[in-house]
């Protein structure tokens, strides 16, 4: 896998791009809406989700709230995840810088429906955290997983996530009270996994 960050210039501005065999990982722009809501709207593949946009116009504030610099503490940074064979937006990865000491992260995938199943979040997230540990230095990475999800839970697992809490009831999504799992890694365990 290809681990190197690309950036590029346009308009004076240097966008960072993440880069794996198969998928471009870059900052989601107003110029995607159209794509995200395509798959975002899906109310059965995005029912963990706890945003479900129900306009273009949700989309747009979506976007308009999104930190547009990454590892800003206490902020989220949106990539969209691009298939290179296609030049398609296929999902979108968010990474929430969570406190001010700025390091932990926590991080979430959200992917197409026709492309589940290939490996695609599997390798996005990986990239993410290879990232997350490599360049930005972080110690610890969390994720926050409905417990009926059990993709993301075998996904987590299989990346050497372990489960650190279980909160009963704990979040409303769509208006339902929720369970929340609480999976973490740690960068000592990732670099000892990535050795294997």
């Amino acid at each position: 896998m290809n681990i190197n960050v690309k950036t590029t210039q346009t308009q004076n501005q240097k966008i960072m791009i993440l880069e794996t065999d198969r998928l471009l990982l870059r900052p989601v722009t107003i110029d995607d809406k159209n794509e995200i809501f395509a798959y975002r709207r899906d109310k059965e593949s995005n029912k963990y989700q706890g945003w479900i946009p129900e306009t273009i116009e949700d989309v747009e504030v979506f976007i308009g709230k999104i930190s547009k610099q990454i590892n800003v503490p206490e902020t989220w940074f949106q990539f969209v995840i691009v298939e290179k064979e296609t030049q398609r937006i296929i999902g979108d990865l968010g990474i929430h810088f969570v406190n001010s000491e700025n390091m932990q992260a926590e991080i979430g995938c959200t992917l197409n429906k026709d492309f589940q199943n290939k490996g695609f979040a599997t390798e996005s997230v990986k990239r993410a955290i290879d990232y997350l540990f490599n360049e930005l230095n972080k110690h610890r990475i969390i994720a926050s997983i409905d417990p009926d999800n059990q993709h993301s839970i075998r996904l987590v697992e299989r990346l050497g996530f372990r489960k650190e809490a279980h909160f009963v009831e704990s979040l409303c999504i769509n208006g339902k009270w929720v369970d929340d799992l609480i999976y973490a890694l740690i960068e000592k365990d990732w670099d000892k996994k990535s050795k294997e």
